[in-house]
């Protein structure tokens, strides 16, 4: 009986995480769908002229600008506006994600 309960545990904890993982969007087509107007495909550009480019940076810088700017206290050259809007849409896993894969998009 102990080992169904494991078994039974494990398979609705695997669901859970797998239920995680599957609504959170893909950074690819995050940054297609929010952030290449702006950046470019690759991450690349200045946002209208005044950013840092986004594939140069750090993941943890990535991370905790976007996480300023989901929180809404961060407004680095007087973009806040834009990027809070576009970043409070974002889960914290998903922003975990994009730090990770921006800077891998630098040529």
């Amino acid at each position: 009986m102990k080992k169904i309960l494991l078994v039974a545990l494990v398979v609705a904890l695997g669901s859970v995480s797998c239920s995680l993982l599957l609504n959170a969007a893909a950074p690819a087509d995050i940054i297609k769908t929010k952030c290449q107007a702006c950046h470019g495909a690759n991450m690349e550009k200045q946002a209208l002229g005044k950013s840092k480019i986004a594939n140069a940076m750090t993941p943890e810088d990535i991370k905790k600008d976007l996480l300023g700017y989901k929180a809404g206290t961060l407004n680095h050259f007087g973009l806040g506006a834009t990027m809070w809007g576009q970043a409070k849409a974002l889960s914290d896993q998903e922003i975990d994600e994009l730090s990770k894969y921006i800077p891998t998009l630098k040529k």
